[in-house]
């Protein structure tokens, strides 16, 4: 049994002390360990070996206590398995040299054997469980179905997306195929992910907010919901999408256990929007962990007494950045950690 469960607890709903608290991207920038390690190798191969990749998801452990690890991946581990090239260029990020742009480029794709293509993913999650010897629970995750495609057809990042958002406007039957094919890819990657040991999934669907509401139904959150129905037996499953504050309400009547919020949206406008009966996760903005460390813990219990303590999983509003200073950020984690009503 794990020795805190308070994550898995307020996935369940159930009425907690003190509501429990981890951050995107724990396991990274911020970190000098993490740096130092950086400097020595680089992405794909700290992704690709388990022990790095195990280590990596165990620094914020031991420097900021958290309540949950997260797993030391990438979302761009998927189209890597699927044929897709994919390389992360210092200074620049994620660059995949050959994107798709026609229904031939998307029937190359394939649907491959996780275990061939993804195997020391699961390799790192069971040397992950070993290290943490039951402390904390450990949260897999993957990229929804659009934000890997916007990749795969970009080619890279961008501000807008324009080229995928054609992509799915022009050749929408292509287009279809191609998300569905992600979309089985990564249901089985999931759940060989929850076999292998992590107690919770979330999917990061990073560029939603790109889409309009009714374009994000089509084109991404009818994919996402596939995932969550296909994992909902299987363990909790956290979806957050970036700018979909317009889709919490869909979201909020599905088998997901929790919804993440970005700092967009007030704590009550989420309540409202999601029906006021899942799970939240959020919302802090990341950049105001550049505040002073008073001033953060202040916000940090505001943000509490604003969503409730039940129900709700204390977060960023995204992925924490690399300028912050490791003692703002244990000071985010304890702050959770002395909120008393």
């Amino acid at each position: 049994m794990i020795k805190n469960d308070l994550f898995l607890r307020a996935l369940k709903g159930e009425t907690v002390q003190r509501p429990p608290v981890w951050m995107m991207r724990q396991a990274g920038r911020y970190l000098p360990e993490f740096i130092a390690l950086r400097d020595k190798y680089d992405f794909f191969t700290r992704c690709q070996t388990p022990e790095l990749a195990a280590e990596i998801t165990m620094q914020p452990i031991r420097r900021i206590a958290p309540d949950a690890a997260i797993l030391f991946s990438d979302i761009l581990v998927i189209p890597q398995a699927m044929g897709i090239d994919v390389e992360m260029k210092p200074n620049f990020g994620p660059y995949l040299p050959n994107p798709i742009r026609t229904i031939q480029d998307v029937e190359k794709v394939i649907v491959p054997d996780v275990h061939e293509t993804l195997g020391y993913v699961f390799e790192a999650i069971k040397l992950t469980k070993e290290m943490l010897n039951d402390e904390v629970p450990l949260i897999g995750f993957a990229g929804s179905p659009w934000t890997i495609m916007c990749y795969a057809v970009e080619g890279q990042g961008s501000k807008s997306f324009d080229k995928a958002k054609g992509f799915c406007f022009s050749h929408p039957e292509a287009a279809h195929v191609l998300l569905q094919k992600i979309t089985d890819t990564t249901i089985l990657y999931l759940k060989e992910k929850v076999k292998s040991g992590v107690d919770a999934v979330q999917i990061f669907d990073s560029w939603g907010g790109m889409l309009s509401p009714v374009d994000y139904q089509e084109f991404s959150w009818k994919y996402i919901n596939q995932i969550v129905e296909a994992l909902a037996d299987d363990a909790p499953v956290i979806v957050f999408g970036k700018g979909c504050w317009f889709a919490l309400g869909e979201m909020g009547k599905s088998r997901a256990s929790a919804l993440g919020v970005d700092w967009t949206c007030s704590p009550r406008n989420a309540r409202y929007l999601s029906g006021g009966n899942i799970t939240l996760q959020g919302n802090f903005d990341p950049s105001r962990l550049l505040s002073p460390i008073p001033v953060i813990k202040k916000m940090v219990h505001e943000m509490i007494d604003e969503f409730g303590k039940d129900k709700y999983i204390v977060n960023l509003g995204h992925g924490i950045l690399p300028n912050i200073p490791v003692d703002h950020a244990k000071a985010f984690i304890d702050a959770v950690k002395e909120y008393n009503q």
